[in-house]
Protein backbone atom coordinates (compact mmCIF):
# COMPACT_ATOMS: atom_id res chain seq x y z
CA UNK A 1 0.00 0.00 0.00
CA UNK A 2 1.14 3.61 -0.74
CA UNK A 3 0.88 6.47 1.75
CA UNK A 4 -0.32 9.29 0.37
CA UNK A 5 -1.31 12.95 1.61
CA UNK A 6 -3.59 15.20 -0.34
CA UNK A 7 -5.24 17.92 0.06
CA UNK A 8 -4.05 17.58 4.00
CA UNK A 9 -5.90 14.45 4.30
CA UNK A 10 -4.02 11.04 4.33
CA UNK A 11 -4.76 8.25 1.56
CA UNK A 12 -3.78 4.88 0.85
CA UNK A 13 -3.97 3.02 -2.37
CA UNK A 14 -2.74 -0.03 -3.96
CA UNK A 15 0.07 0.15 -6.31
CA UNK A 16 -0.65 0.70 -10.01
CA UNK A 17 -3.54 3.12 -8.84
CA UNK A 18 -3.16 6.22 -11.34
CA UNK A 19 -3.06 9.91 -10.45
CA UNK A 20 -5.80 10.06 -12.83
CA UNK A 21 -8.02 7.83 -10.35
CA UNK A 22 -7.08 10.30 -7.49
CA UNK A 23 -8.04 13.08 -9.30
CA UNK A 24 -11.69 11.87 -10.34
CA UNK A 25 -12.11 11.44 -6.48
CA UNK A 26 -11.03 14.65 -5.28
CA UNK A 27 -12.39 16.79 -8.46
CA UNK A 28 -15.23 17.82 -6.11
CA UNK A 29 -12.65 19.96 -4.43
CA UNK A 30 -11.25 22.25 -7.02
CA UNK A 31 -13.31 25.13 -9.27
CA UNK A 32 -11.42 23.81 -12.29
CA UNK A 33 -10.41 20.73 -14.02
CA UNK A 34 -7.69 19.08 -12.55
CA UNK A 35 -5.15 18.32 -15.58
CA UNK A 36 -1.87 17.44 -14.00
CA UNK A 37 -0.30 16.31 -10.61
CA UNK A 38 3.11 17.04 -8.77
CA UNK A 39 4.73 14.86 -6.27
CA UNK A 40 8.15 15.02 -5.06
CA UNK A 41 8.38 18.45 -6.68
CA UNK A 42 8.32 16.35 -9.98
CA UNK A 43 5.10 17.20 -12.54
CA UNK A 44 3.25 14.20 -13.56
CA UNK A 45 0.51 13.17 -16.25
CA UNK A 46 -2.81 11.39 -14.70
CA UNK A 47 -2.69 8.72 -16.54
CA UNK A 48 0.71 7.60 -14.67
CA UNK A 49 0.79 5.32 -12.47
CA UNK A 50 1.99 6.69 -8.38
CA UNK A 51 4.97 5.07 -7.52
CA UNK A 52 5.96 6.61 -4.00
CA UNK A 53 4.55 7.35 -0.50
CA UNK A 54 4.16 11.41 -0.57
CA UNK A 55 2.32 14.20 -1.02
CA UNK A 56 0.47 15.01 -4.26
CA UNK A 57 -0.31 18.17 -5.34
CA UNK A 58 -3.18 18.60 -8.21
CA UNK A 59 -3.12 21.33 -10.50
CA UNK A 60 -5.47 23.07 -12.64
CA UNK A 61 -5.35 25.09 -15.37
CA UNK A 62 -4.99 28.02 -13.06
CA UNK A 63 -1.73 26.79 -12.43
CA UNK A 64 0.68 28.10 -15.35
CA UNK A 65 2.14 24.43 -15.98
CA UNK A 66 -1.34 23.19 -15.71
CA UNK A 67 -2.51 25.67 -18.66
CA UNK A 68 0.26 25.03 -20.57
CA UNK A 69 -0.30 21.02 -20.40
CA UNK A 70 -3.97 22.55 -21.53
CA UNK A 71 -2.58 24.09 -24.59
CA UNK A 72 -0.50 21.63 -25.50
CA UNK A 73 -3.34 19.16 -25.61
CA UNK A 74 -5.61 21.38 -27.73
CA UNK A 75 -2.72 22.50 -29.95
CA UNK A 76 -2.59 18.10 -30.38
CA UNK A 77 -6.18 18.05 -30.89
CA UNK A 78 -6.17 21.06 -33.61
CA UNK A 79 -3.65 19.44 -35.29
CA UNK A 80 -5.48 15.95 -35.86
CA UNK A 81 -8.87 17.07 -36.45
CA UNK A 82 -6.77 20.07 -39.63
CA UNK A 83 -5.25 16.97 -41.24
CA UNK A 84 -8.07 14.66 -41.14
CA UNK A 85 -10.87 17.52 -42.34
CA UNK A 86 -8.35 18.36 -45.17
CA UNK A 87 -6.39 14.91 -45.54
CA UNK A 88 -3.34 14.33 -44.45
CA UNK A 89 -2.52 13.93 -48.39
CA UNK A 90 -3.12 17.21 -48.92
CA UNK A 91 -0.88 19.30 -46.11
CA UNK A 92 2.23 20.01 -46.70
CA UNK A 93 3.25 21.83 -43.18
CA UNK A 94 1.19 22.82 -40.38
CA UNK A 95 3.86 25.63 -38.22
CA UNK A 96 3.65 27.21 -35.33
CA UNK A 97 5.14 30.65 -35.53
CA UNK A 98 4.68 32.19 -32.39
CA UNK A 99 2.45 32.91 -29.31
CA UNK A 100 0.10 36.16 -30.26
CA UNK A 101 -2.46 37.69 -27.11
CA UNK A 102 -3.96 34.15 -25.31
CA UNK A 103 -3.45 31.93 -28.62
CA UNK A 104 -0.98 30.72 -31.14
CA UNK A 105 -0.45 32.21 -34.95
CA UNK A 106 -0.43 29.30 -37.12
CA UNK A 107 1.05 29.31 -40.70
CA UNK A 108 -0.65 26.21 -43.09
CA UNK A 109 0.70 25.07 -46.63
CA UNK A 110 -1.72 23.17 -48.29
CA UNK A 111 -3.46 22.01 -51.24
CA UNK A 112 -7.03 23.83 -50.02
CA UNK A 113 -7.91 27.16 -49.50
CA UNK A 114 -7.34 27.89 -46.16
CA UNK A 115 -10.13 30.04 -44.83
CA UNK A 116 -12.45 30.97 -42.32
CA UNK A 117 -14.55 28.01 -43.70
CA UNK A 118 -12.27 25.29 -43.32
CA UNK A 119 -11.83 26.34 -39.94
CA UNK A 120 -15.21 26.16 -38.80
CA UNK A 121 -15.35 22.78 -40.02
CA UNK A 122 -12.00 21.79 -38.34
CA UNK A 123 -13.38 23.29 -35.15
CA UNK A 124 -16.50 21.22 -35.37
CA UNK A 125 -14.53 18.27 -35.62
CA UNK A 126 -12.61 19.26 -32.93
CA UNK A 127 -15.48 19.39 -30.91
CA UNK A 128 -16.76 16.17 -31.78
CA UNK A 129 -13.56 15.10 -31.22
CA UNK A 130 -13.82 16.56 -27.60
CA UNK A 131 -16.78 14.77 -26.92
CA UNK A 132 -16.04 11.46 -27.92
CA UNK A 133 -13.42 11.94 -24.63
CA UNK A 134 -10.80 9.85 -26.89
CA UNK A 135 -7.74 8.77 -24.82
CA UNK A 136 -4.53 10.52 -25.18
CA UNK A 137 -2.07 7.63 -25.07
CA UNK A 138 1.90 8.38 -24.56
CA UNK A 139 4.37 5.73 -25.81
CA UNK A 140 8.26 5.25 -25.40
CA UNK A 141 9.44 4.30 -28.71
CA UNK A 142 13.13 3.79 -30.38
CA UNK A 143 14.22 7.24 -31.73
CA UNK A 144 15.22 5.57 -35.06
CA UNK A 145 11.75 4.61 -35.16
CA UNK A 146 10.73 7.76 -34.82
CA UNK A 147 12.65 9.31 -37.16
CA UNK A 148 10.85 6.77 -39.80
CA UNK A 149 7.05 7.72 -38.49
CA UNK A 150 8.15 11.70 -38.78
CA UNK A 151 9.67 10.97 -41.90
CA UNK A 152 6.41 9.32 -43.35
CA UNK A 153 4.36 12.12 -41.96
CA UNK A 154 6.08 15.28 -43.62
CA UNK A 155 7.14 16.29 -40.25
CA UNK A 156 10.41 16.92 -41.50
CA UNK A 157 11.87 19.14 -38.76
CA UNK A 158 10.36 16.83 -36.02
CA UNK A 159 12.86 13.77 -37.95
CA UNK A 160 15.45 15.98 -37.90
CA UNK A 161 15.34 17.36 -34.14
CA UNK A 162 15.40 13.89 -33.45
CA UNK A 163 18.83 12.74 -35.46
CA UNK A 164 20.83 14.84 -33.22
CA UNK A 165 19.25 13.06 -30.57
CA UNK A 166 21.57 11.75 -27.86
CA UNK A 167 18.80 9.65 -26.46
CA UNK A 168 18.12 6.14 -27.55
CA UNK A 169 14.08 6.50 -27.19
CA UNK A 170 11.65 9.03 -27.14
CA UNK A 171 8.02 9.55 -25.91
CA UNK A 172 5.33 10.37 -28.64
CA UNK A 173 1.80 10.85 -28.18
CA UNK A 174 -1.42 8.97 -30.08
CA UNK A 175 -4.64 10.40 -30.74
CA UNK A 176 -6.66 7.23 -32.25
CA UNK A 177 -3.94 6.54 -35.31
CA UNK A 178 -3.03 10.56 -34.94
CA UNK A 179 0.81 10.33 -33.63
CA UNK A 180 3.03 13.45 -33.08
CA UNK A 181 5.81 14.57 -30.22
CA UNK A 182 5.64 17.18 -27.81
CA UNK A 183 7.92 18.66 -25.55
CA UNK A 184 5.82 18.95 -22.15
CA UNK A 185 2.49 16.92 -20.30
CA UNK A 186 -0.62 15.95 -21.77
CA UNK A 187 -4.20 16.01 -20.58
CA UNK A 188 -5.30 12.58 -20.17
CA UNK A 189 -7.77 12.72 -22.72
CA UNK A 190 -9.65 15.20 -25.46
CA UNK A 191 -12.97 15.34 -22.74
CA UNK A 192 -11.22 18.37 -21.41
CA UNK A 193 -10.38 20.12 -24.04
CA UNK A 194 -13.16 22.15 -24.43
CA UNK A 195 -12.44 25.88 -24.70
CA UNK A 196 -11.11 26.96 -27.92
CA UNK A 197 -11.72 28.94 -30.87
CA UNK A 198 -10.74 29.55 -34.58
CA UNK A 199 -9.94 32.27 -36.76
CA UNK A 200 -8.26 33.84 -39.27
CA UNK A 201 -5.42 36.85 -38.86
CA UNK A 202 -4.27 37.32 -42.87
CA UNK A 203 -3.46 33.81 -44.43
CA UNK A 204 -2.42 32.57 -41.28
CA UNK A 205 -4.58 30.78 -38.43
CA UNK A 206 -5.06 31.76 -34.98
CA UNK A 207 -5.87 28.97 -31.98
CA UNK A 208 -7.24 31.25 -29.55
CA UNK A 209 -6.66 30.11 -26.13
CA UNK A 210 -7.85 30.58 -22.28
CA UNK A 211 -5.47 32.48 -19.81
CA UNK A 212 -4.53 31.36 -16.38
CA UNK A 213 -6.62 33.80 -15.41
CA UNK A 214 -9.96 32.94 -16.78
CA UNK A 215 -9.19 28.89 -17.82
CA UNK A 216 -12.80 28.28 -18.72
CA UNK A 217 -13.12 31.74 -21.24
CA UNK A 218 -11.50 32.48 -25.00
CA UNK A 219 -10.76 36.63 -24.86
CA UNK A 220 -11.59 37.87 -28.45
CA UNK A 221 -8.91 38.16 -30.79
CA UNK A 222 -7.57 41.34 -30.66
CA UNK A 223 -4.62 42.13 -33.54
CA UNK A 224 -1.23 43.56 -32.40
CA UNK A 225 -0.32 45.14 -36.20
CA UNK A 226 3.09 46.56 -34.97
CA UNK A 227 3.58 43.99 -32.82
CA UNK A 228 3.06 40.86 -35.37
CA UNK A 229 4.51 43.02 -37.96
CA UNK A 230 8.24 42.78 -35.92
CA UNK A 231 7.16 38.35 -35.55
CA UNK A 232 6.86 38.16 -38.92
CA UNK A 233 9.96 39.82 -40.29
CA UNK A 234 11.58 37.89 -37.64
CA UNK A 235 10.00 34.98 -38.91
CA UNK A 236 11.19 36.06 -42.90
CA UNK A 237 14.87 36.50 -41.55
CA UNK A 238 14.92 32.64 -40.48
CA UNK A 239 13.51 31.87 -43.61
CA UNK A 240 15.79 33.33 -45.61
CA UNK A 241 18.74 32.08 -43.71
CA UNK A 242 16.94 28.84 -43.68
CA UNK A 243 16.92 28.21 -39.63
CA UNK A 244 13.31 27.89 -38.64
CA UNK A 245 13.97 25.40 -35.84
CA UNK A 246 16.58 23.61 -33.67
CA UNK A 247 17.20 21.20 -36.10
CA UNK A 248 18.07 23.45 -38.71
CA UNK A 249 21.10 25.29 -36.19
CA UNK A 250 21.67 21.35 -35.75
CA UNK A 251 22.78 20.92 -39.06
CA UNK A 252 24.77 24.07 -39.44
CA UNK A 253 26.80 23.76 -36.40
CA UNK A 254 27.21 20.19 -36.86
CA UNK A 255 29.10 21.67 -40.40
CA UNK A 256 30.42 23.80 -39.08
CA UNK A 257 29.17 26.89 -40.92
CA UNK A 258 28.01 28.77 -37.52
CA UNK A 259 29.93 31.75 -37.78
CA UNK A 260 28.68 32.77 -41.02
CA UNK A 261 25.20 32.20 -39.67
CA UNK A 262 26.26 34.36 -36.38
CA UNK A 263 27.65 37.14 -38.51
CA UNK A 264 24.73 37.35 -41.06
CA UNK A 265 22.36 37.28 -37.85
CA UNK A 266 24.22 40.33 -35.96
CA UNK A 267 24.24 42.27 -40.19
CA UNK A 268 20.67 41.59 -39.94
CA UNK A 269 20.28 43.11 -36.44
CA UNK A 270 22.36 46.01 -37.27
CA UNK A 271 20.85 47.16 -40.24
CA UNK A 272 17.30 47.54 -38.66
CA UNK A 273 18.87 49.42 -36.00
CA UNK A 274 20.30 51.38 -38.90
CA UNK A 275 16.92 51.91 -40.67
CA UNK A 276 15.48 53.25 -37.46
CA UNK A 277 18.28 55.66 -36.48
CA UNK A 278 17.81 56.81 -40.56
CA UNK A 279 14.37 57.46 -39.52
CA UNK A 280 14.99 59.14 -36.50
CA UNK A 281 17.44 61.51 -38.17
CA UNK A 282 15.15 62.23 -41.09
CA UNK A 283 12.73 63.99 -38.55
CA UNK A 284 14.71 67.32 -37.02
CA UNK A 285 11.55 67.39 -34.50
CA UNK A 286 12.66 64.44 -32.37
CA UNK A 287 14.68 65.41 -29.12
CA UNK A 288 13.36 62.45 -27.31
CA UNK A 289 14.36 58.68 -28.32
CA UNK A 290 11.70 56.65 -25.88
CA UNK A 291 13.18 52.78 -25.30
CA UNK A 292 11.11 50.38 -23.26
CA UNK A 293 11.47 46.84 -23.04
CA UNK A 294 11.01 43.47 -20.83
CA UNK A 295 13.02 42.11 -18.60
CA UNK A 296 16.28 40.72 -20.50
CA UNK A 297 15.91 42.23 -23.51
CA UNK A 298 19.07 43.97 -23.96
CA UNK A 299 18.12 47.25 -23.66
CA UNK A 300 21.95 48.63 -22.63
CA UNK A 301 23.40 47.32 -25.55
CA UNK A 302 20.65 48.35 -28.06
CA UNK A 303 20.27 51.77 -27.05
CA UNK A 304 24.29 52.22 -27.19
CA UNK A 305 24.36 50.58 -30.92
CA UNK A 306 21.71 52.54 -31.75
CA UNK A 307 23.59 55.76 -30.45
CA UNK A 308 26.25 54.95 -33.05
CA UNK A 309 23.82 54.68 -35.49
CA UNK A 310 22.49 58.13 -34.39
CA UNK A 311 26.35 59.41 -34.42
CA UNK A 312 26.81 58.24 -37.76
CA UNK A 313 23.46 60.71 -38.51
CA UNK A 314 25.51 63.75 -37.16
CA UNK A 315 23.20 63.33 -34.07
CA UNK A 316 24.60 63.65 -30.67
CA UNK A 317 22.87 61.35 -28.25
CA UNK A 318 22.67 61.83 -24.61
CA UNK A 319 21.44 58.86 -22.36
CA UNK A 320 19.58 59.94 -19.63
CA UNK A 321 18.63 57.35 -16.39
CA UNK A 322 15.18 57.61 -15.60
CA UNK A 323 15.82 56.01 -12.32
CA UNK A 324 17.41 58.94 -11.13
CA UNK A 325 14.01 60.43 -10.95
CA UNK A 326 12.91 58.04 -8.04
CA UNK A 327 10.83 59.75 -6.08
CA UNK A 328 12.29 59.49 -1.90
CA UNK A 329 12.16 56.30 -0.29
CA UNK A 330 9.41 57.61 2.30
CA UNK A 331 7.26 58.72 -1.07
CA UNK A 332 8.10 55.23 -2.89
CA UNK A 333 4.22 52.89 -2.96
CA UNK A 334 4.57 49.10 -1.11
CA UNK A 335 3.01 46.50 -3.27
CA UNK A 336 0.55 44.39 -1.78
CA UNK A 337 3.12 42.28 0.66
CA UNK A 338 3.97 45.45 1.95
CA UNK A 339 7.30 45.51 0.09
CA UNK A 340 8.48 48.98 -1.88
CA UNK A 341 6.73 48.84 -5.97
CA UNK A 342 9.74 50.64 -7.90
CA UNK A 343 8.06 49.25 -10.87
CA UNK A 344 5.17 51.48 -10.66
CA UNK A 345 4.78 54.80 -12.38
CA UNK A 346 4.10 56.17 -8.76
CA UNK A 347 7.72 55.52 -8.00
CA UNK A 348 8.78 58.20 -10.09
CA UNK A 349 8.74 61.75 -9.86
CA UNK A 350 6.95 62.58 -13.10
CA UNK A 351 6.41 66.16 -12.75
CA UNK A 352 9.46 66.37 -12.02
CA UNK A 353 10.95 64.75 -14.86
CA UNK A 354 8.36 66.18 -17.43
CA UNK A 355 9.47 69.80 -15.47
CA UNK A 356 13.32 68.85 -17.12
CA UNK A 357 12.67 67.81 -20.08
CA UNK A 358 10.34 70.63 -21.42
CA UNK A 359 12.86 72.96 -20.23
CA UNK A 360 15.94 71.32 -21.75
CA UNK A 361 13.29 71.39 -24.88
CA UNK A 362 13.10 75.21 -24.81
CA UNK A 363 17.05 75.34 -24.73
CA UNK A 364 17.72 76.04 -20.91
CA UNK A 365 20.28 75.30 -18.79
CA UNK A 366 19.22 72.17 -16.70
CA UNK A 367 20.88 70.56 -13.64
CA UNK A 368 19.74 66.71 -13.84
CA UNK A 369 19.54 64.97 -10.53
CA UNK A 370 21.01 61.55 -9.40
CA UNK A 371 19.45 58.93 -7.71
CA UNK A 372 21.18 57.72 -4.37
CA UNK A 373 20.11 54.25 -4.09
CA UNK A 374 21.35 53.79 -0.43
CA UNK A 375 19.84 56.41 1.42
CA UNK A 376 17.14 56.79 -1.24
CA UNK A 377 17.60 60.56 -1.99
CA UNK A 378 17.99 62.61 -5.19
CA UNK A 379 21.11 64.21 -4.82
CA UNK A 380 22.50 67.42 -7.94
CA UNK A 381 25.58 66.92 -8.08
CA UNK A 382 26.37 67.38 -12.25
CA UNK A 383 27.00 69.60 -14.51
CA UNK A 384 24.21 71.90 -16.01
CA UNK A 385 22.97 70.00 -19.44
CA UNK A 386 21.78 71.97 -22.36
CA UNK A 387 20.02 70.83 -25.46
CA UNK A 388 22.24 71.57 -28.85
CA UNK A 389 20.41 71.39 -32.03
CA UNK A 390 22.70 68.29 -33.03
CA UNK A 391 21.66 66.76 -29.41
CA UNK A 392 19.19 63.69 -29.01
CA UNK A 393 18.02 62.08 -25.65
CA UNK A 394 17.74 58.37 -25.46
CA UNK A 395 15.73 57.58 -22.28
CA UNK A 396 15.49 53.73 -21.60
CA UNK A 397 12.44 53.13 -18.66
CA UNK A 398 10.31 50.55 -18.38
CA UNK A 399 7.29 53.46 -18.66
CA UNK A 400 8.63 55.34 -21.90
CA UNK A 401 5.79 54.12 -23.77
CA UNK A 402 3.41 55.24 -21.41
CA UNK A 403 2.35 59.27 -22.63
CA UNK A 404 1.64 59.47 -18.67
CA UNK A 405 5.75 59.58 -18.35
CA UNK A 406 6.37 61.82 -20.66
CA UNK A 407 2.46 63.79 -21.12
CA UNK A 408 4.12 67.83 -21.17
CA UNK A 409 6.20 67.05 -24.06
CA UNK A 410 5.18 67.35 -27.48
CA UNK A 411 4.01 64.31 -29.28
CA UNK A 412 6.55 65.03 -32.68
CA UNK A 413 9.60 65.42 -30.12
CA UNK A 414 9.21 61.73 -29.39
CA UNK A 415 10.17 58.40 -30.96
CA UNK A 416 9.39 55.53 -28.99
CA UNK A 417 11.22 52.00 -29.33
CA UNK A 418 9.39 49.21 -28.12
CA UNK A 419 12.27 45.98 -27.76
CA UNK A 420 11.96 42.86 -26.48
CA UNK A 421 13.93 39.15 -27.17
CA UNK A 422 10.25 38.35 -29.60
CA UNK A 423 11.20 35.33 -31.25
CA UNK A 424 13.45 32.21 -30.64
CA UNK A 425 13.59 29.23 -32.85
CA UNK A 426 10.93 26.50 -32.67
CA UNK A 427 12.22 23.06 -31.22
CA UNK A 428 10.21 21.46 -34.29
CA UNK A 429 7.19 22.46 -36.40
CA UNK A 430 4.69 22.33 -33.39
CA UNK A 431 7.01 22.94 -30.51
CA UNK A 432 8.04 26.64 -29.97
CA UNK A 433 10.11 27.89 -27.52
CA UNK A 434 8.36 30.76 -25.48
CA UNK A 435 10.20 33.91 -25.33
CA UNK A 436 9.41 34.39 -21.81
CA UNK A 437 12.42 31.07 -21.71
CA UNK A 438 15.09 32.57 -24.00
CA UNK A 439 14.53 36.10 -21.57
CA UNK A 440 14.98 34.04 -18.18
CA UNK A 441 17.63 32.20 -19.39
CA UNK A 442 19.41 35.29 -20.49
CA UNK A 443 18.55 37.06 -17.29
CA UNK A 444 20.24 33.71 -15.07
CA UNK A 445 23.50 33.81 -16.69
CA UNK A 446 23.72 37.58 -16.51
CA UNK A 447 22.42 37.47 -12.94
CA UNK A 448 24.93 34.75 -11.82
CA UNK A 449 28.07 36.66 -13.88
CA UNK A 450 27.33 40.26 -12.71
CA UNK A 451 25.58 39.78 -9.48
CA UNK A 452 26.57 36.63 -7.92
CA UNK A 453 22.52 35.50 -7.88
CA UNK A 454 21.48 31.33 -8.24
CA UNK A 455 19.36 30.49 -11.09
CA UNK A 456 17.55 29.61 -8.49
CA UNK A 457 16.96 32.77 -7.16
CA UNK A 458 16.08 33.90 -10.77
CA UNK A 459 13.61 31.57 -11.05
CA UNK A 460 11.99 32.17 -8.10
CA UNK A 461 11.83 36.12 -8.49
CA UNK A 462 10.58 35.28 -12.26
CA UNK A 463 6.70 35.52 -11.99
CA UNK A 464 7.26 38.99 -10.04
CA UNK A 465 9.30 40.32 -13.01
CA UNK A 466 6.75 39.00 -15.56
CA UNK A 467 3.60 41.04 -12.95
CA UNK A 468 5.21 44.03 -13.48
CA UNK A 469 5.92 43.65 -17.22
CA UNK A 470 2.01 42.74 -17.68
CA UNK A 471 1.11 45.88 -15.89
CA UNK A 472 3.59 48.30 -16.85
CA UNK A 473 4.92 47.40 -20.56
CA UNK A 474 3.07 45.12 -22.53
CA UNK A 475 -0.18 47.22 -22.19
CA UNK A 476 1.78 49.98 -24.11
CA UNK A 477 3.58 48.13 -26.89
CA UNK A 478 1.44 48.68 -29.96
CA UNK A 479 2.21 52.35 -28.50
CA UNK A 480 5.59 52.77 -29.98
CA UNK A 481 6.46 54.28 -33.42
CA UNK A 482 8.96 50.69 -34.06
CA UNK A 483 9.13 47.77 -32.51
CA UNK A 484 12.99 45.82 -32.28
CA UNK A 485 13.36 42.21 -32.13
CA UNK A 486 16.54 41.57 -30.03
CA UNK A 487 16.66 37.68 -30.34
CA UNK A 488 19.58 35.63 -31.65
CA UNK A 489 18.88 32.47 -33.86
CA UNK A 490 22.20 30.89 -32.58
CA UNK A 491 22.10 32.67 -28.75
CA UNK A 492 20.23 29.46 -26.45
CA UNK A 493 22.97 27.03 -28.68
CA UNK A 494 25.31 29.64 -26.93
CA UNK A 495 23.63 30.33 -23.68
CA UNK A 496 23.67 26.11 -23.05
CA UNK A 497 26.98 26.21 -21.84
CA UNK A 498 26.56 29.02 -19.00
CA UNK A 499 23.16 28.01 -17.93
CA UNK A 500 23.30 23.97 -17.22
CA UNK A 501 25.91 24.28 -14.77
CA UNK A 502 23.65 26.74 -13.19
CA UNK A 503 19.96 24.92 -13.49
CA UNK A 504 21.98 21.84 -11.96
CA UNK A 505 22.35 23.20 -8.99
CA UNK A 506 19.01 23.62 -8.21
CA UNK A 507 17.58 21.08 -5.40
CA UNK A 508 15.17 18.24 -7.46
CA UNK A 509 12.83 18.57 -4.44
CA UNK A 510 12.65 22.42 -4.35
CA UNK A 511 9.79 24.50 -5.34
CA UNK A 512 12.09 25.60 -8.45
CA UNK A 513 12.90 22.07 -9.64
CA UNK A 514 10.56 21.25 -12.29
CA UNK A 515 11.11 24.20 -13.92
CA UNK A 516 14.96 23.89 -13.59
CA UNK A 517 14.29 20.11 -15.02
CA UNK A 518 12.40 21.62 -18.00
CA UNK A 519 14.58 23.65 -18.97
CA UNK A 520 17.26 21.50 -18.95
CA UNK A 521 15.32 19.06 -21.28
CA UNK A 522 15.12 21.68 -23.80
CA UNK A 523 18.85 22.60 -23.73
CA UNK A 524 19.51 18.69 -24.24
CA UNK A 525 17.90 19.41 -28.16
CA UNK A 526 21.04 21.96 -29.04
CA UNK A 527 24.41 21.42 -30.06
CA UNK A 528 26.61 23.99 -28.33
CA UNK A 529 28.60 27.03 -29.82
CA UNK A 530 31.31 29.05 -28.02
CA UNK A 531 31.91 32.69 -27.56
CA UNK A 532 34.89 33.25 -29.74
CA UNK A 533 33.08 34.57 -33.01
CA UNK A 534 30.45 36.27 -31.47
CA UNK A 535 31.39 40.23 -31.82
CA UNK A 536 31.62 42.50 -28.84
CA UNK A 537 29.11 44.86 -29.80
CA UNK A 538 26.21 41.67 -29.80
CA UNK A 539 23.47 41.96 -28.01
CA UNK A 540 24.71 38.73 -26.38
CA UNK A 541 27.29 40.01 -24.72
CA UNK A 542 25.58 42.02 -22.63
CA UNK A 543 24.88 38.66 -20.86
CA UNK A 544 27.67 36.51 -21.28
CA UNK A 545 30.76 39.19 -20.88
CA UNK A 546 32.73 40.60 -23.16
CA UNK A 547 31.19 43.64 -24.92
CA UNK A 548 32.44 46.52 -25.86
CA UNK A 549 29.84 48.79 -23.82
CA UNK A 550 30.08 49.34 -19.99
CA UNK A 551 26.67 46.72 -19.68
Amino acid sequence: MLKLMIDGLEEQCVEGTTYLELAKRYQKNYVHDIVLASQGGYLCELNKEIEQDGEITFLTAENKSGMKTYHRSVLFLFLKAFYQTVGHEKVTNVRVLFSVRKGLLIEVEAEVPVNQELLDQVKIHMQEIVEQNLPIVKRTMHTRKAIEIFDSHKMKSKADLFRFRRSSSVNVYRLEDFENYFYGYMVPSTGYLKYFDLCMYGNYVVLQLPDVSEPEVIPPFMPQEKLYAALLRSVSWKKMLGVNTVGDLNQIISKGDITELILVQEALQEKRLADIAQEIASRPEIKFVMIAGPSSSGKTTTSRRLGIQLKAHGLNPCPISVDNYFVERERTPKDENGEYDFECLEALDIEQFNADMCDLLDGKEVVLPTYNFVSGKREYKGDPMKLGEEDILVIEGIHALNDAMSYKLPKESKFRIYLSALTQLNIDEHNRIPTTDGRLIRRMVRDARTRGASAQDTIKRWDSVRHGEENNIFPYQEDADVVFDSSLIYELAVLKAYAEPLLLQIPPESAEGAEARRLLKFFDYFLGVGTENIPINSILREFVGGSCFQV
